[in-house]
């Protein structure tokens, strides 16, 4: 009789197929040289899109905030500039006053 022992119920199986080292692909250099060189191009055109971009936002950017601070530093500079002209002028009306009054009892 000839019976080949059956293998138990769960016992694992072998299922990936293993390619030899020969299958492997290898690209030619020029096809790797290109590109490297498409890559290169893409990101400096992207990048230059990105700058233009960029730079266009960032300028709204800052306007809109030079705006908003100058509006908001409005009212405040009108009294600072009130206090020292009030300042400047009494310390002008003081300091001439004395120099002008005439002597009493000629």
């Amino acid at each position: 009789m000839s019976s080949s022992p059956v293998p138990p119920r769960f016992v694992p199986t072998l299922t990936d197929v293993v390619l030899p080292e020969a299958a492997v692909v290898h690209r030619p250099a020029s096809i790797v040289q290109d590109t490297v060189v498409f890559e290169e191009q893409m990101v400096h055109r992207v990048m230059q899109r990105i700058d233009l971009v960029l730079e266009r936002r960032l300028r709204e950017a800052v306007g809109q905030l030079i705006l908003a601070h100058t509006q908001a530093l409005g009212p405040r500079l009108r009294e600072e500039i009130e206090l020292v002209v009030r300042e400047s002028v009494s310390q002008a009306v003081a300091q001439e006053l004395p120099i002008e009054r005439p002597a009493s009892g000629v």
